[in-house]
């Protein structure tokens, strides 16, 4: 019981700080300027990547405490979740802001590397990656409403 709870808890809490470090990050993102050199924008880089890892992290406690709950024998079991279709909306959505975030978590490792080597880098997708986090942070939030439906039976199959 005590167990069940606290992956719960985890899981919830960590929809929150998913949601608070991808605006993060977008806020972060829009504040670079593409005009200026990287050493001008170090300290906005800087931002973007402690709430790029904050998001990182995040993301990986949702999927792990997501599967352990559904999966792990602690809620329901995988075969209520198999057939509830708030549950396929879920996955579905998680599936899209993972395709989404392939292109600027490649970027921001680039980024990553490249100001710690002094190299050169391009900031001129910084504006559409914090236009993509936007998008991501949305959908976290119909995940969140995904979630709250399930738990109230909403559409149970």
């Amino acid at each position: 019981m005590l167990l069940r709870w606290l992956l719960a808890a985890l899981h919830l809490l960590a929809f929150g700080f998913a949601l608070a470090s991808i605006l993060a990050r977008a806020r972060a993102l829009r504040r670079i300027d593409a005009a200026q050199s990287v050493q001008a924008n170090e300290l906005r880089l800087r931002d973007v990547f402690r709430s790029d890892a904050v998001w990182g992290i995040t993301a990986i406690v949702l999927i792990v405490t997501g599967v352990t709950r559904a999966f792990g024998g602690f809620e329901k079991g995988g075969s209520y979740y198999l057939h509830e279709p708030l549950f396929h909306l879920k996955m579905t959505v998680l599936v899209i802001i993972l395709l989404i975030e392939v292109s600027p978590m490649l970027a921001l490792i680039k980024w990553r590397v490249a100001l710690a080597q002094g190299g050169a880098i391009d900031l001129t997708r910084a504006k559409r990656f914090a236009w993509m986090s936007d998008l991501e942070a949305g959908l976290v939030m119909v995940m969140v409403i995904a979630a709250s439906g399930m738990a109230r039976g909403v559409w149970a199959g």
